[in-house]
């Protein structure tokens, strides 16, 4: 279950370190939340019976991770086998990408998750499903983020 566990995370991480970008600025909390994210996963993972999409599941437990308002310390927690580090980030980031990014990280939360699964490819009907809203408020959400992006932005 340990290899299994390290080789969906090894091959998904670019989904964590997606909403740690987003709901963290400093690359230190990003790290901090990325630890957390794969915490929540090991933990989830065995009652994970794949009725959705390894994709999916990922995301609504990294979102909810990074929603939390208040985290409960625990005890340091070993992981098993050793979790993949950050992917090379050779070269700068652009500076359009990195605007977008910091304007992203102005919206409420649940914003967030909507337009980071959109920004994704992710279908209304799939974000409905990972945030538990109905399809037609994904719509409607996904409508007024843009506008408050559009505005941000220009």
């Amino acid at each position: 279950m340990e290899q299994e566990f390290l080789t969906v995370v090894s091959e998904h991480q670019g989904i964590i370190h997606k909403v740690c970008r987003m709901y963290r600025d400093r690359a230190e909390d990003q790290e901090d939340l990325f630890q957390e994210v794969v915490y929540q996963l090991w933990r989830s993972f065995p009652a994970f019976r794949q009725e959705a999409k390894v994709s999916t599941w990922m995301y609504r437990i990294a979102l909810n991770t990074a929603m939390a308002a208040f985290r409960k310390q625990g005890p340091a927690v070993d992981y098993p086998g050793q979790v993949p580090d950050r992917p090379d980030e050779a070269g700068a980031k652009s500076e359009q990408e990195e605007r977008l990014f910091a304007a992203l990280r102005t919206l409420p939360d649940a914003d967030k998750a909507v337009v980071s699964l959109y920004l994704e490819g992710f279908r209304y009907q799939e974000i409905a499903q990972i945030t538990g809203l109905t399809e037609n408020a994904v719509g409607i959400r996904l409508s007024r983020i843009k506008s408050k992006l559009k505005a941000k932005l220009t």
